[in-house]
C-alpha cells in the first residue's frame, strides 16, 4: 500500500505517497487535486526518495498553483444547447441544437449543427456530440501521425499503435517498448501544429526514453520551434484539460 511521506521545502511541508513497485525510475506525479505521487523500486531507500521530492520541491509547487488556477478558470460542463462553443484544431464552432426527424451532426465551419429527433434530450445530445468529437480526433490525429512517422522510420522504429483517450494531467503518453502512442482526447480543442508538437514528442521517446539532454537536443533538432508550440498547450491548459 502507498505510504504517506512528508518533506520539507522552502520551510514549508510538503506531502507525498510513496509507492514502491518493480520499476524502473523514479517516477513522480501530481494530479489534478494537487496531491503527489511518486512510484519507486524497493531496493531505493526511503532517504533517496524524500531528497528527489525535496528537489523537485519548485517544480511541484508550480504545477499544484497552476492546477489550482485551472481549477478557477476552467470552463463549466457543456450542456449541449444552441450558442455553446467547441473548439476544433483551435477553430471555435457554435453548437446549433436543431429538431429532426432523423439524428445527424455535422460541421460547416461556423456551427456544429447537432439535428435531433428530441432536442430536450441531454444524454442523446451528449452521445452525438461525443461520438462526433471522437470520429474528429481518430481522423486527425492519425493524419498527424502518418504525416511524422517517415522521420523515424530511418532510425527502425515501427508504426506505432494509437490510442485516444481522456487524460487527467498529460497530453500524451507512449510504451515505446510495445509500440503505443496515447494522446489525450482534448487535444483535438488545441491547433494543429501544437498536436504535432505532442505527436513528436511521444515519438522521440522511442530513441529517447526519458526527458534527457539527448532527448531535447533530439527534439530540437526535428522541431526548433517545439517550445512555442508547448507554451501556447500550457497557456491554455486551463481550458483545454
Amino acid at each position: 500500500m502507498p505510504q504517506e511521506r512528508t518533506v520539507f521545502y522552502a520551510g514549508a511541508p510538503l506531502r507525498y505517497l510513496l509507492e514502491q513497485k518493480p520499476v524502473k525510475n523514479l517516477n513522480l506525479r501530481i494530479h489534478r487535486d494537487g496531491s503527489v505521487f511518486v512510484s519507486a523500486h524497493p531496493a531505493i531507500s526511503v532517504e533517496r526518495v524524500d531528497a528527489f521530492v525535496a528537489g523537485k520541491g519548485g517544480y511541484i509547487r508550480s504545477a499544484q498553483k497552476r492546477f489550482q488556477e485551472m481549477a478557477q478558470y476552467a470552463p463549466q460542463p457543456k450542456q449541449y444547447v444552441s450558442g455553446e462553443t467547441f473548439y476544433l484544431l483551435g477553430r471555435g464552432v457554435r453548437l446549433s441544437v436543431e429538431k429532426d426527424v432523423r439524428d445527424a451532426i455535422f460541421n460547416d465551419g461556423v456551427y456544429l449543427h447537432l439535428q435531433t429527433k428530441d432536442p430536450d434530450d441531454f444524454s442523446k445530445k451528449q452521445r452525438l456530440v461525443t461520438a462526433y468529437l471522437d470520429e474528429q480526433c481518430h481522423a486527425a490525429f492519425s493524419e498527424i501521425l502518418s504525416e511524422i512517422y517517415p522521420t523515424f522510420q530511418k532510425y527502425g522504429i515501427s508504426m506505432p499503435a494509437l490510442r485516444i483517450r481522456s487524460m487527467e494531467t498529460r497530453w500524451g503518453s507512449c510504451l515505446a517498448q510495445k509500440g503505443i502512442i496515447t494522446l489525450n482526447k482534448r487535444l483535438l480543442e488545441a491547433p494543429r501544429h501544437c498536436i504535432e508538437y505532442v505527436v513528436m514528442h511521444e515519438l522521440c521517446h522511442f530513441l529517447h526514453p526519458d526527458h534527457s539532454k539527448r532527448f531535447y537536443a533530439f527534439l530540437t533538432t526535428l522541431m526548433p520551434d517545439w517550445r512555442e508550440r508547448k507554451s501556447i498547450l500550457d497557456r491554455n491548459a486551463a481550458f483545454w484539460l
